[in-house]
């Protein structure tokens, strides 16, 4: 069965990304349009981002509209381009009074009005189309008021009477939260009611917490991370009102785009492997380590790390340890990543300490990242929790080893290597604190000195498969279920 399905999303690679909600937006539209779906993905148009390459062309139902609600009034319009290497449309969303900033996000005043302008624009234009989907799919907490939207402000519109919605968590700790005294320009008028009372008390609107409340269908990224963030540790707050609704909460594990990260046809790569050429693999990692100026001994190896400077991501674990174990074992660290000054500033001395051991690019480099995903002999992720993740599953087609922690999706998508049977396509460490990271890598590199084990475990990596295809699916009959009821 063809569905309609309008997809919500603050960022879509290539055009916007700082994590990997872009990822997942755009990988999963292309998959639903690709298996016959009417799926309509909309984002905002940032200023700074450029899309005059891929050739927007403008809906003529969609120019010079007026956007009223709240006592705010903003003009917009709406062009389509194709996303990479597919068909499927991406709408966005045009207002400079809005979108034309310096980045994505921003800390000014008026974030919140940002995002709950887009979601009604969103609605707002299939109701000029006159399209009626079966599913509006929203995607963290910029997103997370359609699903009260259309229990409220739209309710009248017999357009979406047959309309459900789904709410996915891609991370629980970013939550849209924003003064009580702003709850005007959601413009809900005499459904401002349906707004969470307790939080409106303490002088507070969560933007999250709603998406949570109103929509049909709440998922995560994976199936541990489900679990997760119905405790009190993982919750961030939101536990009590996910407990409330776990009949209707699951976790999909995130898929992988292959189209853009397969080291069979990589388009930053000069040369490309599969698991029957890791010959190919070694030349590449020799030709990275020159051009880090890293020198390179017939046994070292190789440690990639590619992140935001987050504590979430567990870095506060390697203040210790990783500076001990990169001087006394034969290993270079190439990491990538931006965030918390701290966190950057660790890498940075630590490079100027050990200029001939490690290299830190502070920023983002999408060449360097594909590099480091093919030459690397490991990849490092400790995080103290981790939604989902994408980087270990690029790692694993790469035939570059994860060292994770785990939880969330590193849990589900790496099992730890056992000698004795030959199974498994990772270093899997529980506990979180330095002595475990520290036996994590140290057990890497003890395998990765053992040349059977290794190639053993690097097979058992590439030959995983999280493609679209099979996660995909899973929203499939999701959709499914919800447009049947």
């Amino acid at each position: 069965m063809s569905l309609k399905i309008c997809m919500l999303a603050s960022e879509v690679t290539p055009f916007a990304k700082t994590g990997g909600l872009a990822d997942v937006a755009g990988a999963l539209t292309k998959f639903l349009h690709a298996t016959g779906h009417d799926v309509r993905l909309f984002m905002p148009q940032y200023s700074h981002i450029g899309v005059a390459a891929h050739h927007p062309q403008p809906v003529a139902a969609l120019q010079n509209l007026q956007l009223e609600f709240g006592g705010h009034r903003f003009g917009f319009s709406v062009a389509t381009v194709t996303l990479p290497k597919s068909a499927a449309p991406l709408f966005l969303i045009q207002c400079d009074a809005l979108f034309a900033r310096g980045g994505v996000y921003s800390q000014d005043r008026d974030e919140h009005l940002r995002f709950i302008a887009f979601s009604r624009a969103v609605l707002d234009c299939c109701q000029r189309l006159a399209w009626a989907p079966d599913i509006v799919h929203s995607n963290d907490w910029h997103t997370a008021f359609a699903p009260l939207f259309l229990k409220s402000a739209y309710a009248w519109d017999a357009l979406f009477k047959r309309t459900r919605t789904v709410m996915t968590i891609h991370n629980i700790g970013y939550q849209g939260v924003f003064a009580a005294g702003a709850a005007g320009d959601l413009g809900l008028n005499d459904k401002v009611s349906m707004l969470h009372q307790d939080d409106l008390r303490t002088g507070k609107i969560n933007a999250l917490r709603h998406g949570i409340i109103y929509a049909d269908a709440i998922t995560t990224v994976s199936p541990t991370y489900a679990r997760e963030i119905l405790t009190d540790q993982y919750g961030m707050g939101l536990q009590g009102d996910l407990r409330a609704r776990t009949a209707v909460l699951s976790g999909i594990l995130n898929g992988v785009d292959y189209d853009d990260w397969n080291p069979r046809t990589d388009k930053h790569l000069p040369k490309h492997f599969d698991a029957s050429q890791l010959q190919v693999k070694a030349e590449l990692k020799a030709a990275l380590l020159q051009r880090l100026r890293l020198p390179k001994g017939p046994k070292t190896a190789l440690l990639g790390l590619i992140s935001r400077m987050t504590v979430q991501k567990g870095f506060d674990l390697l203040f210790e340890s990783l500076p001990r174990i990169l001087e006394q074992r034969d290993l270079c660290l190439v990491a990538v990543g931006n965030g918390d000054a701290h966190y950057e500033n660790f890498f940075a001395n630590l490079q100027r300490r050990m200029p001939r051991k490690v290299v830190y690019h502070r920023g983002y480099n999408e060449d360097l990242a594909h590099w480091i995903e093919a030459a690397s002999d490991m990849f490092l992720m400790p995080s103290l929790y981790e939604p989902c993740g994408l980087n270990q599953m690029y790692s694993l087609r790469y035939g570059t080893i994860p060292i994770v922690r785990k939880t969330g999706g590193l849990a589900d998508s790496v099992q730890m290597f056992d000698r004795a049977t030959g199974l498994g396509t990772g270093v899997v460490f529980n506990d979180f604190n330095t002595a475990a990271v520290e036996w994590a890598i140290a057990t890497a590199l003890e395998l990765f000195h053992e040349p059977l084990q290794w190639n053993r475990l690097v097979q058992n990596a590439m030959a995983c498969d999280f493609s679209w295809d099979r996660q995909g699916a899973q929203y499939v009959a999701l959709y499914n279920k919800l447009a049947a009821t």
